[in-house]
């Protein structure tokens, strides 16, 4: 008994040792298995895909008009503030992790998982969400199966996100058939450099560039 109370006084006398020699490196202690810069990269790559899609929500919660656009305008909204928190967590994990976040606009289309797609109709600004959506949810669970059990913190944050992003996508795919019935009609352009565009019958008349309205025959 006196030699494995020994062995263990041993064990913590050098953990607090190392502790003391490492402090400069946060919380990233001795045990972690994982390569520190491909860790750093790869929630860098994950918070440039927050990022883009904080910003093309944001785009399309200011851009979307129509019979529609209301309620769908309100989930852009939602959803950008939800990427934003997710682009908070991420980039606060790369800091405890030792990294430095990548937030330079010049790099982050080049890191990002999902691209930077507007859309010019509402039908349009809701796919390209999906799709983006549906990119951040494959490799999302890709992370999580990378980091394991070998960072299990960094795993679970990427699970939260990963969730969030799934209740996204359904979402979206509710919003896109209600915008966009399988009824084989033409998706129409929401709006044009010069002027927004409208919907004739069934569809809010299209606004000149005075505010006037203008009727489509």
């Amino acid at each position: 008994m006196g030699q494995a109370n020994l062995g263990h006084a041993e064990r913590i006398a050098a953990l607090r040792a190392r502790a003391r020699e490492e402090i400069t490196k946060g919380a990233v202690t001795h045990d972690y298995e994982l390569d520190h810069d491909q860790v750093v990269s790869i929630l860098n790559q994950a918070l440039a895909t927050e990022l883009v899609c904080t910003l093309r929500y944001w785009f399309h919660y200011l851009m979307a008009t129509g019979i529609h656009s209301q309620a769908v305008k309100e989930e852009f909204k939602e959803h950008a503030a939800e990427e934003q928190e997710h682009a908070e967590r991420i980039a606060a994990r790369i800091k405890q992790l030792g990294g430095k976040p990548e937030m330079n606009p010049d790099v982050l289309t080049s890191l990002s998982h999902s691209e930077y797609k507007e859309g010019t109709t509402l039908a349009d600004m809701i796919r390209e969400d999906l799709i983006a959506e549906r990119i951040a949810i494959e490799s999302y669970r890709e992370i999580v199966r990378f980091f394991g059990e070998r960072d299990p913190a960094s795993r679970i944050m990427m699970e939260e996100i990963l969730a969030k992003e799934e209740e996204h996508a359904d979402d979206l795919t509710d919003l896109l058939f209600a915008v966009e019935p399988r009824s084989g009609d033409e998706p129409r352009p929401l709006y044009f450099p010069d002027e927004i565009a409208g919907r004739g019958e069934g569809k809010a008349p299209r606004q000149g560039r005075g505010g006037a309205s203008k009727s489509r025959q």
